[in-house]
């Protein structure tokens, strides 16, 4: 089921599901990227405080050695040595664990691209504690892909660390005469070649492994036919319901028209299917305008609410279908019309003025 439910997976993952994917802490990331910004950030500590930190060294053990036969073993002195030995320690170990920390924190956010903080990965999962699933993911494909990783970097180390120091065998022997400080800057030296020939050859793993980390992100992301849909649905809103809202809305606008019926001076007719009811205030506009219109049921409407209230009807066919097609509801009458709407007005005051008059 889960090989058929990939298989369907056709699509390219959508912009929306790559950021609901990223909000929740997901993204593509590759180990041997982290591996090698330490490893650089390792070998840099060594090259810069190397020297200082074998001095540190050296002091430390001299005054240990120096103060060891008056130490007084008591609960202050103890107190003393155990204060002094963790200051030499952070201050020989200090540097390299503030660079191996900037060092992470610089690698995750070259791959994320930036400082991005998601409180998901925070979140309770009971499911986790299943052990079932637990046995699961430890023996799942990515486990022992990861597994395998592991044993080849360590290979790779491990013959590396051997070829170099096997360079330097014939090294050794002599250092049997030297004193402490140059058997440390030896090692340190011998070190730092290993460091930097496995940082080369874990740069280029690094690149394979994060292209093949971005790849199967992508692959995990794609999405069936039928996602696609429902996130479209969800992004556009249901067919549907935006189709209830619209008829709500066209009903709502068309109520509004209506009251505006009976205080139009006229209404303009083709008698089959059109009303245009036109009002005009030299008050507040310029020119006549277009309060309602309608076709069908709506045009038979606005008559029968204009029949109510005695508001005139003047049959024109010709006006009637030009101002429903080009003039919008609350538009002014536009100029190459004012002259035949102004001749109905003319005739539906003077039509008015005789009523008056009988």
């Amino acid at each position: 089921m889960a090989e058929d439910n990939k298989d369907q997976k056709t699509e390219e993952p959508s912009s929306k599901r790559i950021t609901d994917t990223e909000e929740k802490g997901n993204f593509a990331h590759s180990r041997e990227i982290n591996s090698s910004f330490i490893l650089l950030a390792a070998l840099s500590g060594f090259m810069i405080t190397g020297e200082q930190s074998t001095r540190n060294v050296m002091e430390s053990w001299h005054v240990m050695i120096t103060e060891a036969g008056a130490l007084q073993l008591s609960t202050d002195e103890l107190f003393k040595v155990t204060v002094n030995t963790m200051k030499s320690f952070v201050k020989i170990i200090g540097p390299f664990l503030l660079l191996i920390m900037f060092a992470g924190v610089a690698s995750n956010m070259v791959q994320i691209g930036g400082l991005r903080f998601s409180g998901h990965p925070l979140i309770p999962k009971f499911s986790k504690l299943n052990p079932l699933k637990g046995f699961g993911r430890i023996f799942s494909k990515n486990s022992l892909m990861e597994l395998f990783k592991s044993l080849f970097k360590v290979s790779i180390i491990s013959l590396v660390s051997y070829f170099t120091i096997k360079s330097h065998w014939n090294e050794i022997p002599p250092l049997m005469g030297l004193g402490v400080g140059e058997i440390l800057s030896f090692m340190g030296r011998v070190a730092l070649e290993i460091i930097f020939e496995v940082l080369v050859i874990m740069i280029f793993l690094s690149l394979i492994d994060f292209a093949f980390q971005k790849f199967t992100y992508k692959e995990n992301l794609r999405m069936t036919k039928q996602e696609v849909k429902e996130e479209r649905k969800e992004t556009d809103g249901n067919p549907q319901i935006k189709q209830r809202i619209r008829t709500v809305q066209m009903e709502m606008a068309r109520k509004r028209m209506m009251t505006a019926v009976p205080e139009a001076d006229v209404i303009v007719t083709n008698p089959t299917h059109i009303s245009v009811a036109i009002k005009y205030d030299a008050m507040t506009h310029p020119a006549p305008i277009v309060v309602a219109k309608g076709s069908g049921d709506i045009a038979m409407k606005i008559r029968e609410i204009a029949k109510e209230h005695g508001v005139p009807i003047v049959e024109d066919k010709p006006l009637a279908r030009v101002l429903n097609k080009t003039v919008e509801i609350g538009q002014q009458i536009p100029d190459n019309l004012f002259k035949a709407v102004a001749e109905i007005l003319a005739y539906v005051y003077r039509l008015k003025a005789g009523e008056v008059r009988r």
